[in-house]
């Protein structure tokens, strides 16, 4: 972050704000009554607070990403509508809460101005009546949150990550706060309302790996701001423990798998630029298993290739023909009728995909030390080859063009 990106994030942001209390006033999206200011004493609660909410973030991330996974894979629409409407709609049955964006729970769990009691989550539930279980039904709702998210997105309804963040940091906040309570380490009370607003800080920080993000949203989103030291703790805490196992927050994330996500590593990034279709040779002549070696040397004669791709007649990859191997019988012409194709072809050391990200191409190639390798597609049709000259070739333009800018 240079002086020259600062000084304009300072301007929009003080613009912003203005606009947005001209328009609406100062009031706070919540308006929470901090009956219990922190204390340092509390700070071990608070520290193990954000552990906890570190883990619900990696879990809520990487289970989103996997659902994501389990519905990119139905190609057809109306499946995916189908799915995501079924396991909504039973989420929904099972835990009312779920419906909405869920900050009509979170302002009942933080004790935002005209709300009810907290056990009023209950209503409508199987668990209506039975106050004693109020945490457990919380618990519940913040394990199959990230289904009910992943299921509006994926099956083509509109939602994202940050109301659920938000509902799930509150959800983990207040079960975290319950449980602190009856047990009591230390002979020390954590306010539920405090924790609520820890929690929402914690996930936010921990699932976007934006630590200040996290802070200071929540501080303006509540008016908390005297408890910003404590926001700071357990933000700081939930993203160091997320950061330790997993280092992309869940967008940076989608792009890693894709190999589409710019770093401050120049050559990954310069990698990640890269296009495979850019470096494809889809001029070599393919190969009939069946054609005699004579019939074979005819039809790679103009060719300046020592590779060859011998396909089915469906398009489907064999094997290929690597001419170094098999330059001890090719100037024979008595054998140009005794050996065919299919004899003389070998297995390629490795093959990529066009759904390979350029970084796993760029490890066959090291792996294999190989300097030609054959592309298919996820059918394995044949597609071309790619060369290691033609590959480091782009690497070194792209290279010279990223370090220019």
């Amino acid at each position: 972050l240079t002086m020259s990106a600062l000084v304009p994030l300072l301007i929009s942001c003080a613009t912003a704000a203005c606009v947005t209390y001209f328009l609406s006033g100062g009031t706070t999206m919540f308006q929470v009554a901090l009956n219990d200011p922190f204390v340092v004493s509390r700070v071990p609660g608070t520290i193990l607070l954000g552990l906890v909410c570190g883990i619900s973030s990696l879990y809520f991330t990487r289970t989103m990403i996997a659902f994501e996974g389990v519905f990119a894979s139905c190609k057809h629409f109306m499946v995916r509508y189908a799915l995501g409407a079924s396991v909504l709609a039973l989420l929904i049955f099972l835990f009312p809460p779920l419906y909405g964006e869920g900050y009509n729970v979170v302002g009942i769990l933080i004790g935002n101005a005209g709300s009810p009691e907290p056990t009023s989550v209950l209503n409508n539930s199987f668990f209506y009546g039975h106050d004693n279980y109020l945490l457990l039904f919380i618990a519940l709702i913040a394990l199959v949150k990230v289904f009910a998210s992943t299921a509006t997105t994926g099956g083509g309804g509109c939602g994202g990550t940050f109301a659920p963040s938000i509902f799930l940091g509150c959800l983990t906040g207040y079960v975290f706060a319950g449980v602190w309570n009856r047990i009591q380490p230390f002979g020390l009370m954590m306010p539920s309302t405090n924790a609520c607003l820890y929690g929402m800080a914690a996930v936010m920080s921990a699932v976007f790996h934006a630590p200040l993000t996290g802070v200071f949203l929540i501080a303006e989103l509540t008016g908390s701001y005297q408890l910003l030291v404590p926001l700071m703790i357990v933000s700081a805490v939930s993203y160091i423990t997320v950061r330790s196992i997993e280092p992309h927050s869940i967008y940076a994330m989608r792009l890693a798998r894709q190999g589409h996500l710019l770093s401050h590593h120049k050559d990954q990034s310069v990698i990640a630029l890269m296009n495979l279709n850019d470096v494809i040779d889809k001029t070599r002549p393919v190969l009939n298993p069946e054609m005699t070696l004579g019939h074979m040397l005819q039809v790679v004669a103009n060719s300046k290739r020592l590779h060859f791709a011998v396909c089915a007649p469906d398009g489907t990859l064999l094997g290929q023909i690597n001419l170094n191997n098999i330059r001890h019988i090719i100037f024979r012409s008595e054998l140009y009728q005794q050996f065919t194709v299919r004899a003389l072809m070998s297995t390629p050391s490795a093959v990529l995909r066009t759904d390979d990200g350029m970084l796993a191409i760029m490890d066959k190639f090291q792996i294999d030390d190989a300097g030609t390798l054959p592309v298919v597609d996820p059918e394995n049709h044949f597609v071309g080859y790619v060369s290691r000259a033609k590959l480091y070739s782009d690497y070194r333009e792209i290279m010279k063009d990223f370090s220019e800018d």
